[in-house]
């Protein structure tokens, strides 16, 4: 009995240890959808490399204009060509992989008013959330999305707010729509930052490149920890993601070695509890490197 008391002392001990070095554990998410040449949805999510997939982008909306959504080579959503996702989407989704739709990337897209913001609400829960299921206009087909991804560069930080608190009002619906951000790294973001104040978003991926003032530098950490210090601490999201490129390539500056992440960046921002992860742009260019499969042990 005193044996069996002891073995199981050690296996509580062990459990313990395993979940609190767990907790700082992170997952990868990948922009997907700007490159023909990068493989399909469902072969990003096979990889078996992300917990995230955000399809890029829903380009224009807004302001009274018609939305717009560009997938660059892999299909055309204006022909309707894009409604066989669908199948790529619950095959993600059955894998554990939240895939959300990314609305902004470089297009034309603006808020007037609130009221706008619930227009553009209305069509993103109609068109690719949990409304209008049946409708054959939706340009992914049926399939349900896990939520919303605001890459908004440039413009007015107005009415984003409104535009989360009318998507996450939709999650009282019996499903929950998950909000993510990616911001820039210079704080407060410039187009962002009263909407990500609200406390809404699940997740933030802060894009910590093209950004030379708070992105890596090799023999200066102390710049991109203390912008992670920032976000972390006065961002109220349930996890904050290292947005990085995953090649030289796929960005003007800010591309961090496998090396230098692994063994520097990655155990300094491991530090806090808001840790989530790392954010990779994109698909294609984490394709000619390998830059998850090198980092997702360390993550």
């Amino acid at each position: 009995m005193a044996m069996q008391i002891v073995i199981s002392v050690q296996f509580l001990i062990l459990a313990v240890l395993m979940l609190v070095m767990g907790s700082n554990a992170g997952g990868i998410a990948i922009y997907w959808g700007q490159n023909g040449n990068e493989g399909t949805l469902a072969e990003t999510c096979a990889t078996g490399n992300y917990e995230f997939v955000n399809i890029a982008f829903l380009s224009t909306f807004g302001g009274g204009q018609k939305p717009v959504m560009n997938l660059a080579g892999h299909c055309d959503p204006s022909s309707n060509g894009c409604t066989g996702l669908s199948s790529n989407i619950t095959s993600c989704q059955a894998k554990g992989i939240k895939v959300m739709l990314s609305i902004g990337g470089g297009g034309n897209r603006s808020l007037n008013s609130p009221d706008d913001a619930r227009q553009v609400v209305t069509y993103l829960w109609n068109n690719f959330l949990g409304g209008g299921k049946n409708s054959s206009l939706r340009p992914l087909g049926p399939a349900v999305l896990d939520g919303i991804d605001f890459d908004i560069e440039g413009g007015t930080g107005l009415y984003w707010d409104d535009l989360a608190r009318y998507l996450s009002a939709y999650s009282n619906q019996g499903r929950k729509v998950y909000l993510t951000a990616a911001p820039q790294c210079p704080f407060p973001d410039a187009s962002l930052g009263v909407a990500l104040k609200t406390g809404l978003f699940d997740y933030v991926w802060v894009q910590f490149y093209n950004n030379p003032p708070c992105q890596y530098n090799p023999s200066e950490l102390s710049n991109l920890e203390e912008a992670w210090k920032q976000w972390t601490s006065e961002i109220p999201a349930t996890k904050i993601f290292l947005g990085l490129p995953a090649s030289p390539e796929a960005a003007g500056s800010g591309f961090i070695p496998v090396a230098n992440l692994t063994c520097n960046v990655l155990p300094a921002i491991k530090r806090s509890n808001k840790y989530g992860g790392v954010m990779l742009w994109s698909k294609y260019y984490d394709d000619q490197t390998g830059y998850s499969s090198s980092i997702k042990t360390d993550v």
